[in-house]
């Protein structure tokens, strides 16, 4: 097996390393679509992202990488092996990088049903697809703006629902089917339809480097690299590591990340103030921020986690307004923010509940 290139190696592209690691903290947040030109390193990032994950546990037999620990997500074939009491083993695997082709086709991504083998025999035979092999993993999508835009509707509606149901003739089969889904493209070659743009939780664009320093110091990693790939990857292995380990505790504590109703109301303000169409981006704001606190070791969400959340999910989303086809930066964002919360403070509101707040207009209306 080739060795991959170390994530921590990389230089620069913080917005990019930042959404593919608050990703592999929370696969709930739905995915990211890296945009740039050549050579940025699209996709050395995200196959340097799936080797530095944490292994797990997996029962060994099953196709479709079904977590021992999580019965309520089992895919059919486990509950079929438990109903016929057999004893399924378990060990740990690497998270598996799938590498989906732009030639992919329907059946290809999620899987076929044996018709006639369950007309004939009475069994249910299925055969897997790209989405049983990502399950728990990471599946990049090269070129996604060239995939059949029915293709990429599966996977996104898969990647949000993290489960894939397929039916045929009266028959059904369902796995588990939760995965960090990347997609990158070149805008050169053609853009997605505003439709799909959505579906991608966050959205990154990149530009090559153009300072001439760090230009030197990619070329220099890349030459070290390609002399001795054993002896490169030993000296990044500390820092690469290190953020496996963050990672792993992020992952543990962000399901205890907690957030007030005055952050609900920061996000849906700023959301709003930027006539951003829909609520997905608002769930999205909120997921994100709730992993970049996790990765920080903090319980609770501030300011900071929200504009930084924001920086991610809106660049996409937003079609008017004074950001139109400009770069939303995070100061921009965190002074917005700021604004918006004077705003609400001076109304009174920003802390109370529907309950408390029809308390107080009733008083204030009061002679």
């Amino acid at each position: 097996m080739p060795a991959i290139y170390p994530f921590t190696a990389i230089v620069g592209q913080r917005r990019m390393k930042r959404a593919l690691i608050l990703n592999a903290i929370d696969q709930r947040i739905g995915g990211v679509l890296i945009r740039g030109e050549r050579g940025t390193a699209k996709s050395t990032a995200a196959r340097a992202m799936a080797a530095l994950l944490p292994e797990i546990e997996v029962f060994c037999d099953s196709p479709f990488n079904d977590d021992p620990n999580a019965p309520e997500t089992w895919s059919d074939w486990v509950r079929d092996m438990m109903a016929k009491g057999e004893k399924l083993a378990v060990c740990t695997r690497r998270i598996q990088f799938i590498d989906l082709p732009v030639s992919a086709t329907e059946d290809r991504v999620v899987g076929t049903l044996d018709i006639e083998k369950a007309i004939q025999k009475g069994e249910r035979h299925f055969e897997p697809g790209v989405l049983a092999a990502a399950n728990r993993g990471l599946l990049y999508i090269d070129e996604v703006n060239l995939l059949d835009d029915h293709v990429v509707d599966l996977l996104l509606d898969s990647a949000a629902m993290g489960v894939n149901i397929v039916e045929r003739e009266g028959i059904s089969f369902t796995h588990p089917a939760r995965f960090i889904l990347i997609g990158t493209m070149n805008p050169e070659e053609g853009d997605l339809r505003p439709q799909l743009l959505d579906r991608f939780a966050l959205s990154v664009d990149i530009k090559g480097i153009r300072d001439p320093r760090d230009r030197v110091a990619i070329m220099e990693r890349h030459l070290e690299f390609e002399s001795n790939p054993d002896k490169f990857l030993e000296k990044w292995l500390p820092k690469e590591q290190e953020l496996s380990r963050q990672i792993e505790a992020a992952r543990k504590l962000v399901d205890k990340v907690k957030y007030s109703r005055r952050d609900l109301l920061s996000i849906a303000a700023l959301t709003s103030s930027l006539q951003v169409d829909g609520h997905r981006g608002d769930l999205v704001i909120l997921k994100t921020a709730r992993a970049h606190a996790a990765f920080e070791g903090r319980t609770q969400i501030n300011d900071h986690d929200i504009a930084l959340a924001a920086e991610l999910a809106l660049p996409h989303r937003i079609r008017r307004g004074p950001f139109y086809q400009a770069e939303v930066t995070l100061e921009e964002l965190q002074e917005r923010i700021s604004q918006l919360q004077g705003q609400e403070a001076s109304d009174g509101y920003s802390d109370l509940s529907e309950q408390e707040q029809s308390e107080q207009e009733a008083v204030k209306k009061k002679p």
